[in-house]
């Protein structure tokens, strides 16, 4: 049986884990300390002080709130209708407040939930998009090594013809060429070709405008794939260099000390 060792020592049979990780609490807890994603590596290369000292609990940003309402409704319905939704429209009232300390688990509004339906019904409508994600799996978790350190991945849709497909909302889709590369979707579209070895050739996404509702489908250049492999390749060459197995105060003094440097 093939094991692997993560960023914490534990050393797992691959076939564990890949059954663990189908739970939602094992995956983005545990699996979030003791292994790389293409989010660390996103947030690690925009600011290596700030993914170590701001809290980064992204669940309270409104754009990943509405990505996981979007990816509920589209690929897992049933855990979309279980959801927390509280009967008001703003976040800021007294009764979702009042919810919010209720509950550990997220506390959507009606609002929310109306956006999210209101994607599905456009994207679900779109034939071409419905058709590139039928005979398929969802929320495909993997898990891999990739230049000796290890990494997990959630595929949001892989086809039984081996495409990979993954999912976005936008603010604007005639920007999502040029935002592809500021969001580090570069990053996630070559770590996720890795772990699930498939050629850059089978990596799709497929983005819907949050306001017009119109549908993108982009497939990657290898260009595209080759810049978010660099991206990788210059943080993880960091992270071994001076903060893997480091003593927390060498790690501290590394994220003191970081600096930007190019040429203008």
């Amino acid at each position: 049986m093939e094991e692997i060792i993560l960023l914490n020592g534990d050393k797992w049979n691959v076939n564990d884990l890949l059954e663990r990780m189908n739970e939602d609490n094992f995956y983005y807890g545990y699996c979030s300390t003791s292994m790389f994603s293409s989010s660390k590596v996103k947030d690690m290369s925009k600011s290596p002080k700030s993914y170590y000292y701001i809290d980064k609990y992204k669940k309270s940003q409104q754009p990943l709130r509405d990505g996981t309402l979007f990816h509920l409704s589209i690929l897992e319905p049933d855990k979309f209708d279980k959801q927390i939704f509280a009967p008001v429209r703003s976040k800021n009232t007294i009764k979702y407040k009042e919810m919010k300390k209720e509950n550990t688990a997220d506390v959507y509004t009606l609002q929310e939930k109306e956006d999210a339906e209101r994607l599905a019904q456009a994207f679900l409508l779109n034939q071409r998009a419905v058709s590139m994600i039928r005979d398929s799996k969802t929320e495909v978790p993997m898990v891999g090594m990739v230049d000796g350190i290890p990494f997990r991945g959630k595929a949001d849709v892989l086809t039984n013809s081996g495409k990979l497909i993954d999912l976005k909302t936008c603010q604007n889709i005639s920007n999502f060429k040029k935002d592809a590369y500021a969001l580090g979707y570069n990053v996630q579209a070559y770590l996720y070709c890795e772990l699930y070895k498939i050629s850059y050739k089978n990596f799709y996404f497929i983005a819907i405008d949050k306001k017009s509702l119109d549908i993108g489908i982009y497939d990657c250049s290898k260009e595209f794939i080759e810049s978010g492999k660099a991206t990788v390749k210059k943080v993880l060459d960091a992270y071994k260099t001076h903060l893997h197995n480091k003593e927390a105060e060498e790690v501290k003094d590394f994220i003191d000390n970081y600096c930007f440097t190019d040429t203008l």
